[in-house]
């Protein structure tokens, strides 16, 4: 096997190339490259009923971080073999997908609306509303930690009338806040409202808003336990991984007359615009001219008033991008190009002539930290300890994300140089690629930092296969991750990486 050195710096001979993976074939017992394997992990991952078959809700994340894989590897299996059995498997399961939406199941976000797009609540922030002794809504007491589902609040008589204790366990996370002797008098200094401000960032990251539309007097909430509740949000990023595999579709047929002609692929290749379309549109008020989204003040996420992380505005260009590919219209044309400009901004060049870049843009308030004074957030009023924040490197799996839009905005002319491909997969082949007691394994980051990276990071490696081209070291090194670990069919993300696999071996 390659050392750790030589995988850094992505110093390989084509005869290592060459005989690294069918060394490492043999040893697993499938090939990854094959139609075969793939059909039977197909099988398998759908009999499975593991998280992310088509008929699953968003609820939990299982369509954006499960189900899109899976209609995304039939793409790529198409691409491969021209073979349109995997159209046909990519229509049934984007029908199943389609009929998860808001709107047809009839449910609304956090605003009340249904939207033709998919709402989480495992993602999001939330909380419960207090009532008082009429049964009015009092206080909202709300809490931006994670498995905010299982958090409760406790309100308890105060030393005197008119005041209340309240505390706020997240069992989950092991974590409790507890705020002595409040009042709901705005002039006092233990204001409910202030007092937990002051005291952000508590353990369970609380904040609160009063409910009352004049706030005044001295009312208590009613006692008791009281569960808090993620509020339904509508996530970019659900929206452009599950979109993007259906415009795909839509530029497939659209370019292809074979396709066009048959009357069955060209009402679905219709269907799946106007579904993409009306999905991305849902989130064209969280969209910023200068190339990426937000989450808009006030949204129930836990960074609401900041830009959305790279990889999470960059999935939605990835729809857009085919989009463009597929009817030339200038608005998704413009679209992918401010979003290419913008991710542009945000990589770096080391000393491996290979491209690094960060987490949340290097432009963006998380990225910087800001303070209570600033204003920036409801839900976090603060981050970090300015002029530094959330200053991470993008992990490989996000990664994947970001490389999928590169590739397709380069593939399209829409932005990204030949010479910004190369650097992509270099990001790979000499920050990430390693070995590990001799298996191939990667880094976390794609900056080479980060330590070892887990299962759930390095089994994403094929997913940089669109750049694969650019570096004939990387398709053998990420086929190696998978034989040496001798991986079996277990998510939607391992079935689109068998795909990738048998995509780019192909060529």
């Amino acid at each position: 096997m390659l050392t750790r050195r030589q995988f850094g710096l992505g110093a390989l001979s084509l005869g290592a190339l060459t005989a690294l993976p069918g060394t490492a074939r043999a040893a697993a017992g499938h090939d990854y490259t094959s139609r075969e394997t793939f059909d039977q992990f197909d099988k398998l991952f759908h009999e499975s009923g593991a998280v992310g078959q088509p008929t699953d809700t968003n609820e939990a994340g299982g369509l954006g971080w499960g189900a899109s894989y899976v209609l995304a590897a039939y793409v790529r299996m198409y691409e491969a073999y021209r073979d349109t059995a995997y159209l046909d498997r990519l229509i049934h399961n984007a029908d199943l997908v389609l009929a998860g939406r808001d709107s047809e199941r009839g449910v609304t976000d956090y605003r009340g609306l249904s939207l033709p797009a998919w709402r989480s609540i495992v993602y999001s922030a939330g909380g419960v509303s207090l009532l008082d002794a009429a049964g009015q809504p009092l206080l909202e007491v709300r809490s931006a930690l994670a498995n905010v589902n299982d958090a409760v609040a406790t309100v308890r008589a105060g030393s005197s009338e008119g005041r209340f204790t309240l505390e706020v366990r997240n069992p989950v996370k092991a974590k409790v806040s507890t705020f002595t002797d409040l009042t709901m008098d705005p002039g006092s200094p233990d204001y409910a409202v202030k007092r937990i401000l002051d005291a952000y960032p508590s353990p369970t990251m609380v904040t609160a808003k009063d409910l009352r539309p004049s706030p005044a007097g001295a009312a208590t909430p009613a006692q008791g336990a009281f569960k808090l509740a993620a509020a339904p949000v509508i996530f970019a990023v659900h929206t452009g991984m599950i979109t993007y595999p259906l415009a795909s579709f839509v530029r497939i047929v659209r370019r292809d007359p074979r396709l066009l002609a048959d009357a069955r692929y060209r009402a679905k290749a219709a269907e799946y615009l106007e579904a993409c379309q009306a999905a991305a549109a849902a989130h064209d008020p969280e969209w910023m001219a200068g190339g990426y989204y937000i989450w808009p003040k006030g949204m129930p996420v836990p960074y609401d008033g900041v830009e959305q992380p790279i990889n999470q505005s960059v999935a939605l260009g990835q729809t857009y991008a085919e989009l463009a590919a597929a009817t030339g219209d200038s608005h998704f044309r413009d679209r992918t190009r401010r979003l290419a400009a913008t991710f542009a901004r945000d990589l770096k060049v080391n000393d491996k002539d290979a491209y690094t870049w960060p987490y949340w843009p290097g432009f963006g308030k998380l990225y910087s930290g800001y303070t209570k004074a600033d204003g920036v957030s409801e839900w976090t009023p603060s981050y970090g300890s300015p002029p530094k924040g959330a200053q991470q490197g993008e992990d490989l799996s996000h990664g994947g994300i970001d490389i999928e839009f590169a590739a397709a905005a380069h593939r399209w002319g829409l932005g990204f140089t030949g010479r910004d491909m190369v650097r992509f997969a270099r990001s790979y082949t000499r920050n990430m690629a390693t070995t590990d007691n001799g298996v191939a394994t990667t880094f976390l980051r794609v900056d080479g930092s980060g330590g070892l990276a887990p299962a759930g990071q390095y089994l994403q490696a094929p997913r940089f296969m669109p750049v694969a081209r650019w570096d004939e070291a990387l398709f053998p090194h990420a086929l190696a991750v998978y034989a040496d670990h001798a991986v079996e069919s277990q998510y939607g993300s391992t079935l689109l990486s068998v795909a990738y696999l048998n995509w780019q071996g192909r060529r």
